[in-house]
């Protein structure tokens, strides 16, 4: 069914140019480790998820984690802004995934346009971190919105600025260090009316 479901050579030059071209969006000169997908895939639960929303996917090397982690039955919408990174997604070739170009600042009327309910998780690669203040809130803000309740959000980050953008309606549930990447990330989990927090490396 996944025709294309391990990150290539081409993907990775694709990734660097991508940084290049956008520094501050890409954050990174190379895509996340298998370690980093394996926490994030284990922190947003997807397995027994049947709407899952990645935003900020690059080459879809969590994307692939994603795939091969969800049920037969569930979709997977992944909103990219670089349309290069867009392209390779689109070779992914598996039915459940939606590829979409544009921004995950209208995450909701994205939503609305391929029918998809609340989503069950939401995923983010996005380095808030780097980007703009105000439009890092208007995507937590649209996190939130569009999140289904008891849903997770996970995010995996360089530094911790995304927890003091603010998250109106999330609560911060986790927050771990995975080392073993190039930079060591953050992945943290809020939930949707959630209430406790652990561990903040």
């Amino acid at each position: 069914m996944t025709t294309h479901l391990r990150p290539n050579l081409d993907d990775r030059l694709a990734f660097l140019r991508a940084f290049l071209r956008a520094p501050r969006r890409v954050a990174s000169i190379v895509p996340s480790s298998r370690f980093v997908e394996r926490r994030i895939v284990a922190r947003s639960a997807v397995a027994a998820a049947t709407t899952i929303v990645e935003l900020g996917p690059g080459t879809g090397g969590t994307t692939r984690a994603i795939l091969r982690a969800m049920p037969q039955h569930a979709r997977l919408l992944c909103i990219e802004i670089d349309p290069i990174l867009h392209g390779l997604l689109r070779r992914i070739g598996d039915p459940r995934l939606i590829a979409h170009l544009g921004s995950a600042e209208q995450l909701q009327e994205i939503l609305n346009q391929h029918g998809l309910p609340a989503p069950d998780v939401i995923i983010s690669g996005i380095p808030f971190s780097t980007m703009d203040r105000a439009v890092g809130r208007r995507i937590l803000e649209a996190v939130s919105a569009a999140l289904s309740h008891g849903g997770r959000f996970v995010a995996y980050q360089v530094r911790d600025r995304v927890a003091h953008l603010g998250s109106p309606g999330l609560d911060l549930r986790r927050v771990e260090l995975e080392w073993l990447n190039l930079p060591p990330l953050r992945v943290f989990q809020w939930e949707k009316n959630g209430v406790r927090v652990e561990g903040r490396p």
